[in-house]
């Protein structure tokens, strides 16, 4: 389970007297799209006489309208969003075949519906100049996007503006510096400009601090942190709204939760709304508090969380030994070949060119080792839906006291080479073998090759391709279909 916060948000306006409050508009609760997932979200407002209506805007924003019957000389705003910080791969989306590249062409559909997202401000003389940095050469969308996001990064420095409203871009570049919310408009006149639909985000943004320190480069925050925060979304056709933050250079994580999201800053603002004329002290808070994390490699269980544990253990035990309960468990070693670690029969693939051999191999060195005078068997092993053959086990049993099971390993034939038996050897074998157990030879069932699968694998081959050199999906399959051919079947 992944770290879960509680953000706590409180904004508070306190008058100098009883004064009129008209309608607010209040946009602080997370937008539908967001990815980072809300378990709970509380609204609380004072003066507790009000009406709120929860209403959407024309982009599907919320919004909460507020209205006061009686006149107040408070009026507190207390936000709590319940949020999972589930970390998210921020490249885990598919971008339509026309627009893995950048430039691209919306079609026409897509861009009526964007409309607002390409209404562009009159350039000034700054802009003009920072779009001509912009390399507009063909390259992959994604890397257009990041490239973008950089350069606007490193062109303005990040500083907390307490004045109301967004700069203007030609502002913003003259300074090189602004608050996130005028980095955040910049880059979307930019986007703009370059023909790539783009809109404001306004929302929190959540830090938490790094269990350990990084070994290279920058850990983050020293202590967990949240606050209002601005950002920039293009739509990129197929894969939708993708969030870029211009602040950090990076796209949007987890730690990105969107509260509206609209073609212009004005629309975006957490509060709006107006009082009659008067004195007014402003204070507002972000905190965010972690309420629940699961013990992980870097931050594990604490000293008494293990002697907890280790006290439930033995309690376990006390009733297994009292209730006679008796346990046994098994397990299946896992091999890598040290001259292949990464090919994909150590890896993904359940077989391979090599498995087999060398497993062979290491049985052998195993017996040495540890069994002489064991027998080895030569199997069949599980058996998976969808796949033709079962797969191969190879065994090895022998006796605690040391006794031989098996004298002679020259009757254990080996598997590499052609030990010039058929099929009448076999029956002859299985009739000595019923003879010594004193069963009837009736009991022998004869087993016969699917000859007519093996023709028809063959007959899906391309016509350029050997059966003999193909290299068929399952190697038990190939060696088959070789050993047919072979026998002139």
């Amino acid at each position: 389970m992944p770290i879960r916060v509680a953000c706590n948000h409180n904004t508070s306006y306190k008058f100098d007297r009883p004064i009129s409050l008209f309608p607010h508009v209040v946009r602080l609760r997370p937008a539908l799209h967001s990815r980072t997932p809300i378990h709970a979200y509380s609204l609380k407002v004072f003066p507790e006489k009000h009406f709120l209506n929860w209403q959407q805007d024309a982009f599907g924003n919320y919004m909460a309208r507020l209205v006061f019957p009686e006149k107040t000389s408070e009026l507190r705003i207390e936000v709590e969003v319940i949020a999972d910080m589930t970390a998210y791969n921020p490249f885990d989306f598919f971008v339509e075949d026309y627009a893995e590249t950048f430039p691209f062409s919306y079609n026409k559909l897509e861009h009526t519906e964007l409309a607002p997202y390409f209404q562009k401000i009159i350039t000034g003389p700054l802009l003009e100049k920072w779009l001509k940095k912009v390399d507009r050469s063909k390259k992959n969308t994604n890397d257009f996007l990041v490239d973008v996001n950089n350069l606007v990064q490193k062109s303005i420095n990040y500083s907390v503006r307490m004045e109301v409203g967004v700069q203007s871009c030609e502002t913003t570049l003259q300074r090189a510096l602004g608050s996130c919310r005028d980095s955040a408009w910049l880059l979307v006149q930019i986007f703009r400009h370059l023909g790539v639909a783009a809109r404001f985000v306004s929302g929190y943004l959540i830090q938490l601090s790094s269990d350990e320190k990084s070994l290279d480069g920058p850990s983050g925050p020293e202590a967990d942190f949240t606050d209002l925060h601005a950002w920039t979304e293009v739509y990129i056709p197929g894969a939708g709204w993708i969030g870029l933050d211009p602040t950090s250079g990076l796209l949007a994580g987890e730690g990105h939760i969107p509260l509206a999201c609209t073609p212009h800053p004005l629309s975006a603002s957490p509060v709006t709304g107006a009082t009659e004329a008067c004195e007014v002290e402003f204070e507002h808070s972000n905190t965010v508090t972690r309420i629940h994390e699961d013990p992980r490699v870097t931050k594990p269980y604490s000293d008494e969380q293990w002697l907890s544990i280790d006290a439930l253990g033995q309690q376990v035990e006390e009733d297994l030994v009292a209730g006679d309960v008796r346990l046994t468990m098994g397990g299946e070693p896992t091999f890598v070949s040290i001259d292949d670690m990464d090919g994909a029969e150590w890896n993904i693939a359940a077989l391979g060119d090599k498995k087999r051999e060398l497993a062979e191999d290491l049985l052998l060195r195993l017996q040495h080792r540890f069994a002489p005078g064991a027998a080895l068997h030569y199997g069949q092993g599980k058996w998976y839906p969808g796949e033709v053959l079962p797969r191969w086990a190879l065994g090895c049993f022998w006796r605690e006291d040391g006794v031989p099971v098996w004298h002679d390993p020259k009757w254990l034939a080996q598997e590499d080479g052609d030990h010039q038996y058929d099929t009448d050897d076999a029956q002859r074998f299985m009739d000595v073998l019923c003879r010594y157990l004193s069963l009837d030879s009736e009991v022998v069932q004869t087993a016969y090759e699917d000859v007519y699968y093996y023709l028809w694998k063959e007959g899906t081959l391309p016509e350029n391709v050997d059966a003999l050199d193909s290299k068929l999906d399952n190697p038990q399959e190939r060696s088959r279909l070789r050993q047919l051919f072979e026998h002139g079947i």
